[in-house]
């Protein structure tokens, strides 16, 4: 074997090891039995809460004052079939995916900016180190003072929970782009803007959707918190309000539906992230 052929091969392997997990395991399809297991989980969650509330369990914890899951379930229809409560919903509903929509495109762009930036980096970053530990729902008072209506307010809460993990995930998987991919380009005379639209953001699109996760979760945090705080209509509004009259059901009520409606959410980021990175499975199956 010539010294050629021997570093060739070195090399292949080395391209082996270093590859991505993503781009060498491939996908799982989902399968009936996962979806079993998935339905069994939460099943046994419910049975469980039904005995501790049904024998009013205390053991250091206290059941005997929640209500059971047919006292919530009842709550739930009574409250379904009232138009208050479907406007909550939408009120809610508008409210995260304005914010949502509004930190994607500050923290997509500022992110790209930040890492390819030196200038951008020197003006901007220390500025957004220093707001970015204080919590979102921390700004409550600044926003009553800032923004006209609550509205406005709570909107500006909700997309600065998730401006910051979306910038910092946009910014981390733009420095963590291999630049032999960029040096190619830039060998075949490639500009800015075409390194930019060829190699930046296809290569960061895995990297902004575990933001873009990320930045969902905290968002619903805060906007219920910030309806709880100062909202005049909302889910975390309506559940304040029947927790302020020890109507426990109806809290419970609001819960379930954060959570539904959240994971819902969430899982429709996950999705489009899966179409848009399908790009990863078509390369293990091409390189298989």
């Amino acid at each position: 074997m010539t010294a050629v052929q021997e570093r060739t091969d070195a090399g292949a392997s080395v391209e082996q090891v270093d590859a991505p997990p993503a781009l060498v395991r491939r996908r799982r399809r989902t399968r009936p039995v996962d979806w079993v297991l998935r339905a069994a989980s939460l099943a046994a969650a419910v049975l469980l809460w039904w005995l501790l509330t049904t024998y009013d369990v205390v053991a250091w914890l206290r059941f005997d004052q929640i209500p059971g899951p047919g006292e919530v379930f009842d709550a739930f229809g009574s409250q379904l079939g009232t138009p208050l409560y479907w406007q909550d919903l939408a009120q809610s509903l508008v409210r995260i995916l304005s914010g949502f929509a509004i930190a994607s495109v500050a923290g997509i762009g500022l992110g790209i900016a930040l890492a390819r930036s030196r200038v951008a980096a020197d003006l901007l970053q220390p500025l957004l180190e220093v707001v970015r530990p204080i919590p979102a729902i921390a700004l409550v008072p600044v926003a009553i003072l800032l923004f006209p209506t609550n509205e406005q307010g709570i909107v500006f809460i909700t997309s600065t929970a998730a401006f910051f993990p979306i910038l910092v995930s946009t910014r981390h998987a733009v420095r963590a782009l291999p630049t032999v991919w960029e040096d190619a380009l830039r060998t075949m005379g490639a500009n800015r803007r075409q390194v930019l639209r060829a190699v930046i953001l296809p290569g960061i699109v895995p990297g902004i959707f575990g933001g873009l996760s990320v930045g969902m979760g905290v968002a619903w945090i805060c906007v219920i918190s910030a309806e709880m705080i100062s909202g005049d209509f909302g889910l975390g509004y309506r559940t304040w309000q029947a927790y302020t009259i020890v109507d426990y059901p109806d809290v419970l009520v609001g819960m379930v539906s954060i959570g539904a409606i959240g994971w819902l959410t969430s899982a429709g980021v996950e999705l489009l992230g899966r179409r848009l990175t399908r790009w990863l499975a078509s390369e293990q199956r091409s390189a298989a």
